[in-house]
């Protein structure tokens, strides 16, 4: 039997009533072409840069005017709960919403201090938008602004903060010692990384509750006390729940977990740091950044067959190492861009942490704009669509087209194979064509003892159902996983949508295990344990396991350091938990059914 490849579309699912246009969207999308219209015929750039002085902050009023009437955008946050994932209703969005307004006017500042002419990449926009004082920033120690990259010691102002329970702690305790009434900025927690997976979710997630109650008490607390939004155990891995409530075009967030980045998939610096950055930022004080480089990722054609989002950052990875995009912003375009999901661009982005990137970004592109709106955020896709329909000198939400980078790597996707990147490193990267081989000769383990798919990378609903139509095609013809095989889903929302389409129903009755909506394994969180098939490996026994996470160090996901984690897609590894063996090739082997 051949495991016949999946759909490379995007596999969102919108109810049918949602095509329907409600008499006040035509309202206020008339609206927004009408701003659209008065703003870019205003459009004279004086031929005489000199007077760029007086041109930008006009333009930037007139912007500035027309996302108003769009959205009164008042200051207000709410107490989170896993059922806000889930509701019908769209939220009060206010206070996720970015400071467009603000961001233009800055913008245009930083065009006053900088010069008209001077083209600038999608992520400096982004960043420069964010400077407490642009004058100050920019042309401090840069040459009077003319090397601004890798000199400048930016001093931002981030749009939000979002913490993991694990290191939400400390943050919390030195906010503590403020005395201030609330952050002054939106805030969330998450309680994702203190969740152990090993029977399934209904058994794992109380036990887990109930032996970290402390903590969560006092996460949720202080949550309730500082105006925080507080995501309980269960609700989701906190980079999921990001882009599907918080992440958004042109905004800056800090995340005090490495995988941050994963907002970059909707058009966002979304940059990891520690607690105490965080703190920065939650007590309005300017964080401080040395100005990144930027490496341009030109992406050109288009996906095909089992080739996934996740394989283009497996496959940079390979050419850049775990340092190759130290002290870099990794900025992606080209029309390659146009062809991606938003989730599959999350993915890219999210690993860009693997090779050392200060963060990685997307340019607002249409696709983000279904996407938004299915999560409950039409009135963000509207204003993003807007300011990304001015012309690039004042769009914050694309590159200019003459903007240059510091490196420029190009990628065509059309010719991109899946890949797997391990063991012990997220950079090893093997093409699937070629792992068969290069597994015998370096000795690795012919059997695979597990397949685990999910983790912040990979939780997708795109990514579940893609797996999912492998595990029905093996169905079909009466095979089930030879290894455990354990299902990750990143949220509740992701959850039971799955749970809705008979997605995890498909999983269970194929022998899958489906843990609950946390990192789980991908973190070390993994209590492993024997089946009648396959023995629990012990210390010193070399085992290979098959995931659709991040990373992949030794001893990283069941502590044993002798268990080699092999890197890959979510079909990918479903496909290997079926063959079983590292010298199985899903693209041309076969496997034999239960009737030959």
């Amino acid at each position: 039997m051949r495991i016949g490849k999946t759909n490379n579309s995007c596999v969102a699912k919108v109810d049918p009533g949602s095509s329907l246009v409600a008499p006040e969207k035509v309202l206020r999308d008339a609206e927004t072409a009408r701003c659209v219209q008065s703003a870019a015929s205003s459009f004279n750039p004086p031929q005489n840069s000199n007077h760029h002085h007086d041109f930008w902050p006009a333009i930037a009023e007139q912007q500035v005017s027309c996302l108003s009437r769009l959205s009164r955008t008042q200051f207000s946050r709410g107490f989170a709960s896993v059922n806000n994932a889930t509701t019908s209703q769209d939220p009060d969005v206010s206070s996720r919403t970015p400071p467009y307004p603000k961001l233009l006017k800055r913008l245009a500042e930083v065009r006053r201090v900088l010069g008209a002419e001077r083209a600038l990449t999608l992520s400096e926009k982004i960043l420069y938008s964010h400077l407490d004082n642009p004058e100050e920033s920019l042309l401090t120690g840069t040459d009077n602004g003319l090397n601004i990259r890798g000199n400048a010691n930016l001093k931002l102002k981030p749009d939000r903060v979002a913490m993991q329970d694990a290191s939400a702690q400390m943050a919390l305790l030195q906010f503590m010692t403020c005395k201030l009434p609330s952050t002054a900025v939106p805030a969330s927690i998450h309680c994702d990384h203190m969740i152990v997976g090993q029977r399934g979710a209904d058994v794992d997630l109380p036990e887990s509750i109930k032996g970290n109650k402390e903590v969560f008490d006092f996460l949720e607390s202080a949550s309730k006390k500082y105006g925080i939004e507080f995501w309980p155990p269960g609700a989701g891995i906190i980079h999921q729940t990001v882009l599907e409530n918080y992440a958004a075009p042109g905004l800056m967030m800090l995340g005090t977990d490495s995988h941050t980045p994963n907002g970059g998939g909707l058009g966002a610096i979304a940059i990891g740091v520690g607690g105490a950055d965080a703190v920065d930022a939650l007590v309005d004080a300017p964080w401080e950044l040395k100005a990144p480089k930027v490496l341009g990722v030109r992406l050109e054609g288009q996906l095909s067959g089992w080739a996934s989002p996740k394989d283009v950052i497996m496959h940079l990875a390979g050419k850049l190492t775990v340092r190759g995009g130290t002290g870099f912003i990794i900025e992606y375009h080209g029309p390659g861009v146009d062809t991606l999901s938003c989730t599959g661009m999350a993915t890219i982005c999210n690993m860009g942490a693997e090779v050392g990137a200060t963060t990685s970004l997307f340019p607002f592109s249409q696709r983000m704009v279904p996407y938004l709106q299915s999560t409950h955020r039409a009135s963000i896709a509207r204003q993003a669509r807007m300011i990304a329909s001015f012309p690039s000198a004042r769009n914050l939400l694309s590159p200019d087209e003459n903007a240059n980078y510091d490196q420029v790597i190009t990628i065509n996707l059309s010719e991109l194979e899946p890949f797997v990147n391990g063991p012990f490193t997220p950079d090893l990267s093997t093409p699937i064509s070629q792992f068969a081989a290069t597994s015998e000769a370096n000795g690795w383990p012919k059997k695979v003892s597990a397949g685990l798919i999910g983790s912040c990378t990979n939780s997708s609903y795109e990514d579940m159902t893609r797996a999912e139509d492998l595990v029905k095609q093996a169905a079909a013809a009466g095979l089930t996983p030879s290894v455990p095989f354990f299902i990750t889903p990143g949220s509740e929302q992701i959850r039971a949508t799955l749970e809705r389409d008979s997605t995890l129903a498909t999983f269970e009755e194929s022998g899958g295990v489906v843990l609950a909506n946390a990192c789980g394994p991908c973190i070390g969180q993994w209590k492993r344990t024997a089946t009648e098939e396959v023995p629990l490996p012990t210390k010193g026994e070399q085992n290979a396991i098959f995931t659709s996470y991040n990373r992949n160090f030794r001893g990283r996901n069941d502590g044993n350091p002798d268990t080699m984690n092999f890197l890959a897609s979510p079909e990918i590894v479903t496909a290997m938990a079926y063959g079983g063996s590292t010298s199985f090739n899903p693209l041309t082997d076969s496997i034999t059914t239960p009737s030959g």
